[in-house]
């Protein structure tokens, strides 16, 4: 990426447009670097990043009844050993057989444990990936498929990790923002990119015909049109079919 620069009485200037100065990409795409807008997403991901924490600490404080793995079964295994005679204990095998199960009993608690924490991980990462899809002023205006059915699409390519989401490539790499070089890019940006890949991007753009123009629509008058509640109401493989033809342009679902 390189600044644009302008020719004027000899003299070389850097390109400004609405107060931002003009970058060319490496794909020959125009971006501004808009200094104060990038000061203000820096400070909202710190806000971001402070509310995940509290949401960690706050599912952390409803994991602590497994605290103590069982102190009553613990109390009652240690009575047996003081009140029983030790030959006897060794004698009967008694000694192995109270450590195994008290170590059965622990280990239950931790996978227990460990299963509610990874289950919970798990549904807030997919929270916040479908909250993103549903607030995302990039599916509003600019697809023409609702936000679930840009989700099931594009959805594989955002990981939520250490407290914010990740957008990554076919290859798992991140995507990195053109207009903050070196960052990774926001969500909108990086759906945008994902979608500008996408084979039938034709097909789900808003403004577009099915065969790309633009400009004439599909053969036969134009795009069925089926409302969510009807799609909704359909069987699964029906849904299925009408999404698949969503994605041709063959009907258009609406709200």
């Amino acid at each position: 990426m390189k600044l644009k620069t302008v020719e004027k009485d000899g003299t070389t200037y850097a390109e400004v447009k609405d107060g931002n100065p003009v970058y060319i990409g490496d794909d020959g795409k125009e971006v501004t670097y808009d200094a104060p807008a990038m000061h203000t997403s820096i400070g909202r991901l710190n806000r971001e990043a402070q509310s995940h924490r509290e949401a960690k600490e706050a599912a952390e404080t409803k994991l602590q009844v497994f605290e103590g793995l069982d102190p009553e079964k613990a109390r009652k295994a240690l009575d047996v050993v003081k009140n029983l005679d030790d030959k006897k204990l060794i004698d009967a095998g008694e000694v192995d057989r109270i450590k195994q199960e008290t170590a059965k009993s622990y280990q239950k608690q931790i996978e227990e444990r460990d299963t509610t924490i990874q289950g919970l991980t798990s549904k807030y990462a997919s929270e916040k990936i479908n909250a993103a899809f549903a607030g995302s002023k990039f599916v509003k205006d600019r697809l023409a498929i609702p936000s679930d059915m840009a989700q099931a699409a594009f959805g594989k390519h955002f990981k939520f990790d250490n407290g914010r989401i990740t957008p990554v490539d076919e290859n798992e790499q991140p995507i990195y923002s053109d207009s903050n070089p070196g960052d990774v890019a926001g969500f909108d940006e990086a759906l945008e990119k994902l979608v500008g890949r996408y084979p039938h991007r034709d097909s789900i753009l808003k403004g577009t015909g099915h065969n790309g123009s633009g400009g004439e629509p599909p053969a036969g008058g134009g795009a069925r049109t089926v409302s969510r509640s009807q799609f909704e109401g359909m069987p699964a493989h029906e849904q299925q079919k009408m999404a698949a033809a969503a994605r041709k342009g063959e009907i258009k679902i609406t709200d």
